[in-house]
């Protein structure tokens, strides 16, 4: 439950620095507001005994903005902001979030993209994996004062849940699925 919703400034964030970028474009003189950010990772999972993926949902105050609800069903997802490889960040997160301790070695990289390009740039890896119950280690839920929850989407329910514009998600978790869908379900 959120509520006592205030704003401040933010002034001295860990995780995001504002600046205007000045330039010439074309002969034309050009600023352009950015927002540096920590370049990211994300995981679609597949539990293969439920034949469903492993999704977290979890309040987003920006979505709530526009949405009054703010709650979003994402990838299992984390900030680079440690000196470790990509994988390595991606199974700490996976356990963290998910509950789910997976080898390195299992963790298959798919693609890698920009996203919010108008005002941020970040640099999102999106891997993939499988497991299953004998993974389980914890509960999930994330770490100190995360609040997310573990969600179990059969397979079999995805594509109507990626039709389902009343249900937030985000465009990893959505590029993800079809990436499934091309390569191992024909429903």
């Amino acid at each position: 439950m959120v509520d006592n919703i205030s704003f401040s400034e933010c002034i001295n964030s860990k995780y995001i620095n504002t600046k205007r970028m000045n330039y010439v474009q074309n002969g034309k003189n050009k600023a352009w507001d950015i927002v540096e950010v920590h370049d990211s990772i994300c995981i679609l999972l597949h539990h293969i005994e439920r034949d469903a993926f492993v999704l977290v949902k979890q309040f987003r105050p920006p979505v709530f903005l526009k949405n009054s609800d703010g709650y979003t069903h994402e990838l299992c997802a984390g900030i680079v902001d440690k000196d470790k490889s990509l994988e390595q960040i991606t199974v700490e997160e996976v356990e963290e979030e998910c509950g789910y301790k997976i080898d390195i070695s299992r963790i298959k990289k798919l693609n890698s993209f920009y996203s919010a390009v108008g005002f941020a740039g970040t640099l999102q890896t999106l891997f993939f994996a499988s497991l299953n119950e004998s993974d389980k280690i914890n509960d999930g839920g994330g770490i100190g004062d995360e609040d997310i929850e573990v969600v179990y989407l059969p397979v079999k329910k995805a594509r109507e849940f990626l039709s389902d514009e009343n249900i937030a998600k985000t465009p990893a978790l959505m590029y993800s699925f079809m990436w499934y869908f091309e390569r191992f379900d024909n429903g």
